[in-house]
């Protein structure tokens, strides 16, 4: 009962928030998918600044009558972003291509025999005390067989080529800097969306002020959207419900 009773709260509470999902659609009906303001980043509630282990601090020092210092990795300058705000074009192009191919075969077959043909004589006293034993050298007898097989294919295609700004949001204590972007565009009545978020080098940085994105460490990248075509890709709620709870 106590079972029953939570999945009912649970289908109550889907409703409700189906419900209240509806209206919001039905007051949309018509009307472009709104986009996001700009924001600073750091000022958003679930904003945590970026710790990770750093090396030990070196201390730069000028050289007698010249104005160059360790610090320095050229000395005319450049565009290239190096400190919070600074704006940096991150390339995305991901082709990833992943195909597997698993087989198993497994045969097993056992063929197991008993028998008693001498024992001190007492191979005779078999047949008295069972009348149907009329040979002590095949008493028992085992055979078993198994057989299995097993195929699984893996065939997976990923393609995203676009670039994206990203603005230094963080410079860590050893020089890289932490980098965050939005990109919101909207076609008709469907938005698309592409966030990125991660760790860069300054050298890895071109001269062109970009970067691709297999040089950004814990690189975090989404691309979706929302709107018509969206929603019509989507499942309903009430399918979403049932593939949860449904135990077949």
């Amino acid at each position: 009962m106590r079972q029953e009773f939570r999945v009912l709260i649970l289908g109550m509470a889907s409703l409700s928030l189906a419900a209240c999902s509806a209206m919001d659609r039905v007051k949309n009906i018509g009307e472009v998918p709104k986009q996001s303001a700009i924001v600073n980043p750091t000022q958003m509630n679930n904003y945590r600044p970026v710790s990770m282990p750093m090396p030990t601090p070196q201390i730069a020092e000028k050289r007698g009558n010249s104005l160059w210092t360790g610090a320095q990795q050229g000395f005319f300058k450049d565009q290239r972003a190096k400190t919070v705000g600074d704006i940096m074009t991150v390339v995305i192009d991901i082709n990833d291509k992943g195909k597997m191919e698993n087989s198993t075969d497994r045969t097993r077959s056992t063929d197991e025999s008993m028998g008693i043909p001498s024992l001190f004589g007492l191979e005779n006293q078999v047949p008295i005390v069972v009348p149907k034993i009329t040979d002590t050298s095949d008493l028992a007898s085992a055979n078993a067989a198994s057989t299995y097989k097993g195929d699984g294919t893996t065939d997976r295609k990923e393609k995203i080529s676009m670039k994206l700004a990203a603005t230094v949001i963080q410079v860590l204590p050893n020089g890289n800097m932490v980098i965050k972007g939005t990109q919101e565009v909207r076609v008709n009545y469907e938005n698309r969306v592409l966030t990125l978020a991660g760790v860069v080098r300054p050298q890895d940085i071109n001269t062109d002020n970009t970067i691709s994105y297999e040089q950004i460490a814990d690189a975090r990248i989404a691309y979706g959207g929302n709107g018509q075509i969206t929603d019509v890709q989507q499942p309903r709620y009430g399918q979403q419900l049932y593939d949860i709870i449904s135990p077949f």
